[in-house]
């Protein structure tokens, strides 16, 4: 697989969740995000890109050139702050960082941290390292059916009361002067029953030159949303699980000119909603009433609508041919 490169990408891939709440909306109290218009269940592309991201830090151990700049619980301008330090060929001496302090700054990002080279970051805020538009896009996920969210009654057997003093003592006398029942709470937990979605995604060449994408990052990426949610469980989440394999459109161009050829690898031989509409379809079959599991669901493939200079790839089968 070349380093650099030399071919736009189209992904899809589906995945679904099982009792579980894919993405909580914190204005809906933290239950299952939908649309309100036809309550088809939705997904962030911020809640994806974590995943994604925690799977990368888990697998590279968080070290350069593969470390994650936006982590959970960190102050960003840390980061920031370090790509200013381990720049010092450029000095501007000024409290307000150069232009050419910034790139460079913003260079050593895009080599260190494979979220910035992948994803972009705003990176303007601190130190400042400026912008970066990454190459990797990817859009909202959608269920395929309509879902439906239910809010649940749990018990915990326990309560977490403030009790005056602190003492170890304090807390036993208090126990005791409660009966059983007035030590237990009562909670809610928001799930769906089961929901299929469907995810998209796009890969430009061309800002993947600018930001240092490899084709080794972009093996790396298809490597994790494979297994994203594989070490990512909790018990709010139910179980999630990628379904394989991912679909990849990649352009390789079709003119009987070598440059040419390249020039349309690059810029791409087909819109991306030709190949997601055209060319991939699921949907419930047609004698289940209400899916509960993947099996409920048709994926047809249309390998005659796949537009010339455009190659399909199934992951992971078909990962040396990125």
């Amino acid at each position: 697989m070349s380093n650099t490169l030399e071919n736009r990408y189209e992904f899809l891939f589906l995945f679904d969740c099982e009792n579980g709440n894919p993405n909580g909306d914190p204005d809906s109290g933290n239950a299952p995000r939908v649309d309100p218009q036809d309550m088809h269940g939705i997904v962030s592309d911020v809640a994806i890109k974590r995943r994604i991201r925690n799977y990368v830090q888990i697998v590279r151990e968080n070290e350069m050139p593969n470390a994650i700049f936006i982590e959970h619980a960190t102050n960003l301008n840390t980061k920031i702050a370090r790509s200013h330090e381990a720049t010092p060929e450029v000095e501007s001496g000024k409290k307000v960082a150069t232009k050419e302090k910034v790139d460079v700054a913003r260079r050593w990002m895009c080599e260190n941290f494979y979220d910035v080279r992948t994803f972009g970051a705003v990176m303007s805020t601190g130190a400042n390292a400026g912008q970066v538009r990454g190459p990797v896009q990817i859009a909202f996920a959608r269920s395929v059916d309509s879902i439906l969210p239910l809010d649940i009654s749990i018990t915990r057997m326990a309560v977490a009361e403030t009790v005056p003093g602190g003492k170890v003592s304090d807390h036993e006398k208090w126990e005791a002067e409660h009966e059983e029942s007035k030590l237990r709470t009562m909670g809610r937990k928001s799930l769906i029953p089961y929901g299929l979605y469907l995810g998209k995604g796009f890969i430009s060449a061309h800002l993947a030159r600018q930001t240092g994408f490899t084709g080794d990052d972009l093996k790396l990426l298809f490597e994790s949303i494979l297994n994203m949610y594989e070490h990512d469980r909790s018990a709010s989440k139910g179980v999630m699980t990628v379904r394989q394999p991912l679909y990849v459109f990649k352009h390789i161009g079709n003119d009987s000119d070598n440059s040419q050829r390249v020039q349309q690898a690059m810029l791409g031989c087909a819109p991306a909603q030709v190949l997601f509409e055209d060319v991939f379809e699921v949907k419930r079959k047609d004698d289940v009433e209400v899916a509960r599991k993947f099996s409920d669901y048709d994926v047809t493939i249309h390998n005659d609508k796949v537009p010339k200079g455009v190659e399909l790839l199934e992951l992971p089968r078909d990962m040396d041919k990125l």
